[in-house]
């Protein structure tokens, strides 16, 4: 009888940790995976990407997207986050996977003014649509992450685990 193989992927350490919040602070875009609400089929866009200054991640969007739609009708969703390296393998390169919920920030909200100020600052050009009636600011709260840091190293990361130490 065969013995069942053993998961490799590895609980976070410290070198997980800190890889995966360099990873988050360091992208200004993402991959999002969403569920299409009119035929339940996985799709994918390219996301601007930013960190609130709570550290959680959040994106803007426009009403005009197939994301929009889609995480309006099914807030789950899958991020990921690193860039392939100028040499090598490109699946030598570190990236993180996070399992997210999003939640549309309503314009009137007393916290959507400093939100939208912080988005400016890691995004300046999106001072000419932000105030765009059809762009909306949305919170993608993390579920669960798992770190890929390259070959023979993937780890499972807690929510937690992507916040900076305190």
């Amino acid at each position: 009888m065969s013995q069942p193989r053993p998961d490799p992927v590895q609980p976070a350490d410290d070198n997980a940790r800190s890889l995966a919040r360099k990873l988050l602070s360091e992208a200004t875009h993402a991959a999002l995976a969403y569920t299409d609400p009119a035929t339940a089929a996985p799709g994918i866009s390219r996301i601007a990407f930013g960190l609130c200054p709570a550290y959680q991640p959040m994106t803007l969007v426009s009403a005009l997207s197939a994301h929009h739609a889609a995480l309006t009708t099914h807030p789950e969703a899958a991020l990921m986050v690193g860039e392939v390296g100028d040499k090598g393998d490109p699946l030598t390169h570190p990236r993180l996977m996070l399992r997210v919920r999003a939640s549309f920030i309503d314009r009137k909200s007393p916290d959507h003014p400093a939100l939208r100020d912080h988005w400016l600052l890691g995004h300046p050009k999106a001072r000419l649509y932000i105030d765009f009636a059809d762009f909306a600011l949305v919170r993608l709260q993390p579920v669960s992450a798992l770190l890929n840091g390259g070959f023979g190293k993937a780890f499972r990361l807690e929510v937690e685990d992507l916040l900076p130490p305190t």
